[in-house]
């Protein structure tokens, strides 16, 4: 008896604190989407593709809500998509909207630029909310890319002959490659050689370089020293010569009687 009150106490208890959590994330819910955001319809000509509830909505770059809802209208050209901003956006009659995607996912955004501070607030007309006109969307990024892939195949289409005579050319060019692969490696092993011998020449002409350079430098060490020698010599007879020469100055009748 006691375990089944306590199993019960248990069950309330759990039933109590789920009913809570939902009770808050519902009032979360209202009161963020009745009191914290101003509604906005925006009329897009042309597809949307890429753009989904929930997709966010940016100011100038910065994230000022969530589009709310999307709808066809009347007009079978046209979409219909509500967005729930934050009410300090200043959206004015000069806003202008445009889909802007994310790389090349096709992601969409909706893209609100502001123009002029000083135009009016925009504002709705009867029931209807405050409506903005989106500029002539281009294409999302899945068209664009289609447009390019045509674009290319275009001009391959427009080049095929060219591009096969290139090709052909490479595969040409490839096969006999192929074919003078052994004539090739011979290229390179001859070049190598002829390195190696320019390079054993160049040692060699360094070694008869020093080799004559330094037979230079002793033959000139030699004829230094004979012409030291020689120039000794030269200079005693000289001494000897002027000694005569002054002796004869003093003593001229020895030229004619003689004497030591």
């Amino acid at each position: 008896m006691e375990d089944r009150a306590k199993y019960a106490l248990i069950g309330l208890f759990t039933f109590a604190v789920i009913a809570g959590a939902f009770g808050f994330v519902y009032w979360l819910h209202a009161t963020s989407g009745s009191k914290d955001t101003a509604v906005y319809r925006v009329i897009f000509s042309g597809s949307v593709s890429g753009l989904r509830p929930g997709a966010p909505v940016l100011f100038n770059g910065i994230r000022v809500g969530e589009v709310a809802s999307l709808g066809l209208t009347d007009n079978p050209a046209e979409v219909a998509a509500m967005l729930a901003v934050n009410p300090k956006t200043p959206v004015r009659t000069d806003t202008t909207v445009s889909l802007d995607y994310a790389g090349l996912t096709g992601i969409a955004s909706v893209s609100l630029k502001g123009n002029l501070g000083s135009a009016p607030p925009l504002e709705k007309v009867g029931d209807d909310p405050p409506t903005l006109h989106a500029q002539t969307a281009s294409g999302d990024m899945s068209s664009a890319a289609r447009d390019t892939l045509a674009h290319v195949d275009a001009i391959l289409t427009q080049n095929q002959e060219s591009l096969h005579k290139s090709i052909k050319n490479i595969e040409t060019f490839t096969d006999a490659l192929a074919r003078n692969s052994d004539n090739i490696d011979h290229i390179l092993k001859t070049g190598a050689e002829t390195v190696t011998s320019v390079k054993q020449l160049s040692d060699n002409l360094d070694k008869r370089t020093a080799d004559i350079t330094a037979g230079v430098l002793q033959v000139t060490d030699s004829a230094n020293k004979q012409i030291n020698i020689v120039g000794g010599d030269a200079h005693r007879a000289i001494l000897h010569i002027d000694a005569a020469v002054t002796e004869l100055a003093k003593h001229p009748s020895r030229i004619l009687f003689g004497g030591q």
